[in-house]
């Protein structure tokens, strides 16, 4: 799918390579805007390849949508995502801490909820801190014992993806956050996960 882009929206825009990062995989689309930050703000989830070799890797796959910022209809997927943002929108909190270079959050991650919100039934509820950067991606992570005490650290070595978990923009996030203090301070507690057998 090509969008038609006129001569003054192409004065204004620029083609940024758009990510929807799902663990085992992806959702790619070249999307035509005036910002990078104008795409982290207009859908939810979205992350902004920079990298040159992956832009240059993409270039040549004639599968990835093209679409305008503005265009009233968004291919699927991405579509989605730009209804969540709408949906926070307006909302206190929304973009509150996209800014920060370094977020320390507590989240509470329930098994039975894959949203990780703690919505789900709340037999396997867990704590987490995380230390978390602003592509949403973790860096470090403390799992919290029943007692509230630390009880197991882990960093991007221990874990076999590391997709975005949190939505830096989500209005929700604001209610998350912790100092850096609480959180290096639970980081000193706890022990190192134990590698998984064979590895």
């Amino acid at each position: 799918m090509t969008v038609a882009v006129t001569a003054a929206d192409a004065a204004r825009k620029r083609r940024f390579l758009v990510l929807h990062d799902y663990g085992m995989g992806g959702a790619w689309w070249w999307v035509f805007a005036r910002s990078e930050r104008e795409i982290l703000e207009t859908f939810a989830w979205a992350e902004v390849v920079t990298d040159p070799e992956t832009v240059a890797w993409r270039e040549g796959d004639d599968d990835i949508p093209e679409v305008d910022i503005d265009a009233p209809q968004m291919p699927p997927g991405l579509d989605d995502m730009r209804a969540e943002r709408d949906a926070q929108r307006g909302r206190p909190g929304f973009g509150a801490l996209a800014d920060k270079d370094v977020l320390y959050l507590r989240r509470r991650w329930d098994e039975g909820d894959d949203g990780g919100d703690g919505d789900g039934d709340g037999e396997d509820l867990t704590i987490y801190l995380m230390e978390v950067g602003p592509d949403g991606r973790r860096m470090r992570e403390v799992e919290l014992a029943e007692d509230g005490t630390a009880a197991v650290r882990s960093g991007p070595d221990d874990w076999p993806f590391n997709t975005p978990v949190v939505d830096v923009f989500a209005p929700e996030v604001v209610g998350q956050e912790i100092s850096r203090e609480e959180f290096e301070e639970q980081w000193a507690r706890a022990r190192p996960v134990e590698p998984e057998p064979g590895l």
